[in-house]
């Protein structure tokens, strides 16, 4: 267990952040890992210029367009937003204004250029920051979502303290994680930072009512699929990517298929009381 807003929580985020960088540095120069992905996690009818390196796809991200309750005039923070696809998707079909926010700086100047040639550049805004320190004024955001990324958080307690700060009263924190198993996940870097096995307590801390909690249908085998073909695909990928950025993706999707750390993955629908 990471010590709550210590030194260990900052080592690990300085991890992530690193290793993140390199990926996103490197994923617009790779034909392969777009071809992956889109063939065997966000599927085939996603919209190519929305892509993404979560595991969302056009049906759950308009299930979750539905539990936001979003229109135009609102505002929507997109917590680890990476390149910031589903949240410019979420964006445009509800009218919101988005706010991304992400550890990735690299990430975040890459979903700035996104927005603009999206025609999103107006009503989008992304900053840098983490899960327990957004950076973002209390009370901004009239609905929140992240897409597989809050397993990632050194200190989930304080990511859902955070996420209640930032929404108003009465404001939906929708998002889809994976639940960690700590046994399995132990001495896993990245993974063995705060595991947490179910997520509605801590919501229920931060002052959150718990309306969604179910498992999504079909897991792991989405999961499976694109780590192991992006495991397989190693050599293309440093072609295209570069070393650094394929090491960080190849440890930790092997990792991941030989330690089996994640019990399953959720969708959360949450109302700030």
């Amino acid at each position: 267990m990471v010590e709550r807003g210590g030194e260990g929580a900052r080592q690990a985020e300085a991890l992530i952040e690193s290793g993140y960088n390199a990926v996103y540095a490197g994923t617009p120069g790779s034909p392969t890992l777009r071809r992956l992905w889109h063939e065997h996690a966000e599927g085939l009818d996603f919209p190519d210029e929305f892509g993404h390196i979560s595991f969302v796809t056009v049906r759950q991200l308009r299930r979750m367009a539905v539990e936001l309750r979003l229109g135009a005039g609102d505002t929507l923070v997109d917590l680890g937003c990476g390149r910031a696809g589903p949240a410019l998707w979420m964006a445009r079909e509800t009218g919101a204004s988005l706010v991304g926010v992400d550890l990735s700086s690299v990430a975040v100047e890459q979903a700035t250029g996104r927005a603009g040639e999206l025609g999103l550049g107006e009503r989008s805004r992304f900053v840098q920051g983490s899960f327990a320190e957004t950076t973002l004024e209390a009370s901004c955001a009239d609905g929140a979502m992240s897409e597989d990324a809050i397993q990632y958080a050194p200190d989930k307690r304080a990511a859902m303290v955070e996420a209640a700060r930032n929404l108003r009263e009465g404001g939906r924190f929708v998002f889809t994680v994976f639940e960690v198993d700590p046994e399995r996940a132990a001495g896993l870097p990245g993974f063995s930072a705060d595991p947490v096995s179910d997520y509605r307590p801590l919501l229920k801390e931060a002052g959150f009512d718990v309306d969604v909690y179910e498992g999504t249908s079909g897991w792991p085998e989405p999961m499976t699929a694109v780590y192991s073909a992006v495991v397989g695909a190693r050599a293309a990928l440093e072609k295209e990517m570069g070393e650094v950025a394929t090491r960080a993706l190849v440890l930790e999707m092997s990792m991941t298929l030989e330690q089996r750390p994640y019990l399953r993955r959720v969708l959360v629908a949450a109302t700030k009381k």
